[in-house]
């Protein structure tokens, strides 16, 4: 099999690293904690500048649910404008009525003002009330793939709708697990589902190079997460992530 992978990053360093390893495309978001929010401009441009591999960016103006107002579609639709004009291959967004189903006349409008980048639906789909009409849904805006977990909280327990969700697709878009996956179940979800691209973080801890560290003081991490660890790509967890595919 032709396996692609898609590393999900929020940092210049992780689109590096990512990159060294060999992931075949890089999904560039902020606040990750959240689901991943647009990142900025001047991200965007810097990731592009320094990375020849696939770059896709995702579309989300807030964290939350997926039911949009008028003001922020507006804000999508000038998100994707400038992916355009900045050299980004994809865009990723998803979009959603009231009643849980996917929002197909507003999804179509950004598929146009997309034109030409490739584009995915996110794991929005996975709070759909209906993953199957939601499915044929995604497929007549014309996007051309779709990130999923199965409509459960990782893509391990949601192998099996998974693994429908491909059968249906017949080739007409493509699936692409996402959600908890790591080079201790990838070749489990691979087989099972039959699918062909992959989605995740392979994110590991990296100790800050500050020196003077100030202690009891929280930028924003009201639990008292340590200020002076992030969580970056690990070239080497992608690198056996690969070798893992490579060998199914």
């Amino acid at each position: 099999m032709n396996f692609k992978l898609e590393i999900c990053v929020d940092s210049i360093d992780s689109s590096l690293n990512a990159q060294s390893a060999g992931a075949d495309r890089i999904e560039l978001c902020d606040n990750l904690a959240e689901g991943g929010t647009t990142p900025s401009g001047g991200l965007i441009s810097a990731v592009r500048k320094n990375l020849s591999a696939g770059l896709n960016v995702i579309i989300r103006p807030r964290g939350g649910d997926f039911l949009y107002s008028d003001a922020e579609f507006d804000i999508m639709r000038r998100d994707i404008e400038y992916c355009g004009e900045n050299g980004v291959d994809g865009v990723v967004f998803g979009m959603l009525r009231a009643d849980g189903t996917v929002d197909i006349e507003r999804t179509a409008r950004l598929v146009e003002f997309a034109h030409p980048m490739e584009i995915t639906f996110h794991r929005a789909f996975d709070m759909t009330c209906n993953a199957e009409e939601s499915l044929e849904d995604i497929i007549s805006t014309g996007i051309g793939r779709l990130l999923s977990s199965g409509q459960e909280k990782n893509a391990v327990e949601g192998s099996g709708l998974i693994a429908r969700l491909v059968e249906i697709a017949d080739g007409r878009i493509i699936i692409m697990p996402g959600g908890g996956l790591d080079e201790n179940n990838i070749a489990g979800v691979a087989v099972k589902t039959k699918a062909t691209e992959f989605h995740m973080t392979a994110r590991s801890p990296a100790e800050s190079s500050m020196i003077y560290r100030k202690a009891g003081i929280y930028m924003g991490n009201s639990n008292g997460d340590n200020e002076y660890v992030r969580k970056i790509a690990d070239p080497e967890r992608i690198r056996k992530i690969i070798s893992i595919l490579k060998m199914i």
